[in-house]
């Protein structure tokens, strides 16, 4: 497999207390935490690439755009889709959608970059 646009993932949750904003500190409202579903967002990323990066490879997050357009209580379901829709280089553009059944709860874009993943932590070090 090699990275190129198409590559996709889902995810499907059901909210629970843990992932609302009240019990993330982003709000005080028990519904699904904006900053939960960009985490969401952002494991479909990584999970689209997986089979596709060379050994020792990884991607790491650059950008966000996420508009979360309707709330989503406790107990819904809710199902992330990401697709790779643009390669350039290193640089990888996903779009992103989040859908409780009809409904869309958000949308927007995820950038990623591949790197090296022993040089990358190898920096960090200095």
């Amino acid at each position: 497999m090699t990275l190129a646009p198409g590559l996709q993932a889902r995810l499907l949750i059901m909210v629970e207390k843990e992932d609302t904003a009240a019990k993330v500190g982003s709000g005080d409202v028990p519904v699904l935490a904006t900053p939960r579903l960009l985490a969401l967002a952002e494991q479909a990323t990584v999970q689209a690439v997986a089979g596709a990066l060379d050994p020792g490879q990884t991607s790491v997050g650059t950008r966000v755009t996420l508009e979360h357009l309707a709330a989503s209580a406790i107990g819904t379901h809710v199902e992330i889709a990401v697709e790779l829709t643009e390669v350039d280089g290193r640089r990888l553009v996903f779009g992103v959608t989040a859908r409780d059944r009809e409904t869309l709860v958000a949308t927007g874009t995820i950038e990623r970059v591949v790197v090296d993943r022993e040089r990358f932590l190898a920096r960090l070090a200095r």
